[in-house]
């Protein structure tokens, strides 16, 4: 199947990793539906669509499952090729001042939504036999003090990815995992100087990644060189967690 007759979700997608997945993926003759909290995304799409035309624009709070279905209700799922669950927040603090909203925030729009997104197309998928599905996890899946909420949905994500790509397999779907490291976006373009130069000082390649090198990783994830990587976590870090 060519590139220009596969069509690619992307959550997440008016910014940051997102926006540079969907650029990529668009240069790579993907068609790609936008989607995103911010209802931006839709003029963002509109002017993606003067140069590649093959891209749409959805707002939708992927972190309620209802609100998926309703906003994703005209949509053909058996057109749907590949799925990049992308969204996700932080609301960081030390679990012992952590509140409530904090957690339930972060787990809904960093978990929920990989759930909610992937189960109404899914079965698509499966009548197709064929599929990719891309899930952002985090390098802070594996713990990091001040993000139990983030780094517990993180995990979730790839224990979700893992199980799928063993589930999924004999439909040809391939579920994989990207797990990237200290990236520049607006979440980290927020943190002080002295603590993003200590992040850096631990890289070993010794400089900030960016978003682009997540989106390279994705496209690679959701082209056909990869037919036979399933189930995979690939750390887009610069070596950071070595």
């Amino acid at each position: 199947m060519e590139n220009s007759k596969k069509k690619i979700i992307v959550t997440g997608s008016n910014r940051g990793i997102g926006y540079a997945i969907v650029d990529r993926l668009l240069r790579e003759k993907f068609s790609v539906i936008m989607v995103d909290y911010d209802g931006e995304v839709i003029n963002t799409a509109k002017n993606l669509n003067k140069i590649y035309n093959n891209v749409d624009g959805i707002q939708c709070d992927v972190s309620d499952f209802n609100a998926c279905n309703d906003a994703f209700k005209d949509i053909n799922k058996n057109e749907i090729y590949g799925i990049v669950n992308n969204a996700g927040i932080n609301r960081d603090a030390l679990f012992k001042n952590m509140e409530y909203n904090q957690w339930d925030a972060v787990i809904k729009t960093d978990l929920y939504s990989v759930f909610n997104v992937t189960k109404i197309f899914v079965n698509g998928m499966i009548e197709n036999n064929c599929g990719r599905i891309v899930n952002i996890s985090s390098a802070s899946w594996n713990g990091n003090i001040g993000q139990a909420n983030y780094a517990a949905a993180k995990a979730g994500v790839i224990g979700f990815t893992k199980t799928l790509a063993k589930e999924l397999g004999k439909y040809n779907i391939k579920a994989n995992a990207i797990i990237p490291g200290f990236i520049k976006t607006p979440m980290t373009d927020q943190l002080p100087d002295k603590i993003r130069e200590k992040f850096i000082d631990r890289i070993p390649l010794k400089r900030i990644g960016l978003p682009e090198d997540v989106a390279n990783a994705t496209a690679f994830l959701l082209d056909e060189k990869s037919d036979y990587i399933n189930g995979d976590l690939i750390e887009v870090g610069g070596g950071l967690v070595l």
